[in-house]
């Protein structure tokens, strides 16, 4: 087999071929003004395992052995824009009236879980974090468990580490920096008491077969995912995120995005800082 050479290209149709292979695994579906995208990180993972050509990849990709390359595949494909306290008026509706919903409802206290996919290098996960310890009086009360999940296996891995650069704590306040973060020679690391709060797993929204076990939350954040996916992807994420809620769990979304003629499972819950999206009570 001869290896790639610089100057090789992919074809349109191996482009196609690559893009429904992709799609059918992940649910991400590339259009075609992001062929530069794709054939970058494509030639890098053909070269990286000595492949020919884009047939000969996903040969590879479909051999038992090729699961490694197919993770390898995601973490170049996925794109990972994130930093603390990103859309922070959802947090503010967590504390100040998404939260007094759920456990108003409540007789008696329990865990409550809040589940973050995608999580992303875990910025999202600590700010949730973060947030309530600063500003919700229910954790007198009420214990609460945060879930961050993703398909990128390499920023799960900076998500536990839990060092930043400065531009991602760019919007945290100087005393919560101070309170929260250590100064290291790249950036801030998370404090250990928070980081080891937090658990971080690889999950596949659109594998029923990763999914099953995430049951009984009270709130997702799933935030600028279901752009990165077609209608037919959007409908088998919903679902998964659907079954994923306790009934009365809200799930909260971009602020591109909607449920509106994705779903109509939800209900739509207009609040102070913003429409969510809640299982409904039966």
């Amino acid at each position: 087999m001869r290896g790639l050479k610089p100057d090789d290209a992919i074809s349109a149709e191996e482009f196609t071929r690559f893009r429904e292979a992709f799609y059918r695994r992940t649910g991400i579906f590339f259009e075609d003004n992001k062929r530069y995208f794709v054939d970058k990180r494509l030639l890098e993972r053909m070269r990286a395992t000595a492949s020919s050509d884009v047939r000969s990849y996903l040969n590879l990709l479909n051999d038992p052995a090729g699961e490694e390359e197919w993770q390898a595949l995601v973490n170049a494909m996925t794109v990972n824009e994130t930093y603390f306290f990103r859309e922070a008026h959802q947090f503010r509706m967590m504390v100040r009236e998404l939260l007094p919903d759920v456990t108003g409802r409540l007789q008696t206290p329990r865990t409550l879980r809040i589940w973050v996919i995608p999580s992303s290098s875990g910025e999202e996960a600590y700010s949730v974090a973060i947030y309530l310890l600063e500003h919700w009086e229910g954790l007198a009360t009420w214990d609460v468990e945060i879930i961050g999940s993703d398909i990128d296996t390499a920023v799960l891995e900076i998500a536990v580490r839990g060092i930043y650069t400065a531009r991602s704590v760019q919007h945290v306040p100087p005393t919560l920096l101070k309170k929260y973060f250590i100064p290291v020679s790249h950036g801030y690391a998370i404090h250990p008491t928070l980081r080891e709060s937090i658990r971080f797993t690889r999950v596949n929204l659109l594998n029923p077969e990763d999914t099953r076990a995430y049951r009984g939350f009270d709130l997702v954040f799933c935030r600028n995912l279901l752009i990165y996916f077609d209608d037919r992807a959007r409908q088998r994420a919903a679902d998964a995120l659907y079954d994923a809620l306790n009934v009365g769990g809200f799930l909260l979304l971009g602020h591109s995005e909607s449920m509106h003629r994705i779903s109509r499972r939800y209900q739509a819950r207009r609040f102070q800082e913003g429409v969510v999206y809640q299982k409904p009570w039966e």
